[in-house]
């Protein structure tokens, strides 16, 4: 049991490390700006879209979804033939470690973006296309019909953790090979992360509600900072 506390410790460790690595951040400073100073200030692939444009916004999602499939993949090599009845476990707690470091990375005072696109990642991890396929479908549509990203988002992390939980416990011909004694268990922590994700969302939540959401499209002066906005 200590030792499969120790792995839990290390893959989300693991998967923070991963997470520092920041790409809007890094797309920014190729461009000479920093990114967090422009649009939302938020260090994300919308607001790099925003602010920098198409490729920019398609380069910072890939690197950021990139970053978390890669670090999951590690964990499933390294745990599939030591715990294979485990091993999903510790791909998701891989993963909430990437998302807590993208969104907290420590030398950017803990503030990152919103973990939207490592999460994708996490999904893609998953290996589940019952789940990865209806999400995309989904947040495509949701995005593509309200022009609002953030909303896409928020719907996105909720569907992704009902199919998963119904998923997963109702999983007669074993797909998932997760152990029975860890199924609440990955719900709770694949929880977690979508909670996470909707939380960095709260001041978008907010803005929702009032009708003041920026749509996708809309453009903002270079210099305008959301005032509510944490990131």
């Amino acid at each position: 049991m200590a030792v499969q506390i120790l792995y839990r410790i290390l893959c989300l460790l693991g998967g923070y490390v991963f997470g520092l690595f920041q790409t809007a951040y890094i797309i920014g400073k190729i461009h000479h700006i920093d990114i967090r100073e422009y649009g939302s200030g938020n260090s994300g692939a919308t607001n790099a879209l925003r602010v920098l444009g198409k490729r920019a916004g398609l380069e910072v999602y890939l690197g950021d979804c990139l970053k978390c499939v890669i670090a999951c993949l590690i964990t499933r090599l390294i745990f599939r033939q030591i715990l294979p009845d485990m091993t999903l476990l510790l791909v998701i707690y891989t993963g909430l470690g990437v998302v807590i470091g993208h969104v907290f990375p420590f030398y950017m005072g803990f503030k990152g973006g919103k973990g939207i696109s490592a999460i994708s990642g996490a999904v893609i991890s998953l290996l589940d296309l019952r789940i990865i396929l209806p999400c995309l479908v989904v947040f495509i549509l949701v995005v593509a019909i309200s022009r609002y990203v953030s909303l896409g988002s928020i719907v996105l992390m909720l569907q992704m953790w009902i199919m998963y939980s119904v998923f997963v416990l109702y999983d007669p011909e074993h797909i998932y090979h997760l152990g029975q004694q860890y199924v609440a268990e990955s719900i709770i922590v694949l929880g977690c992360l979508a909670a996470l994700a909707i939380y960095k969302h709260k001041a978008n939540i907010g803005r929702l509600l009032r009708g003041e959401e920026s749509r996708l499209g809309q453009k903002k002066k270079e210099t305008e900072r959301e005032e509510t906005h944490e990131n």
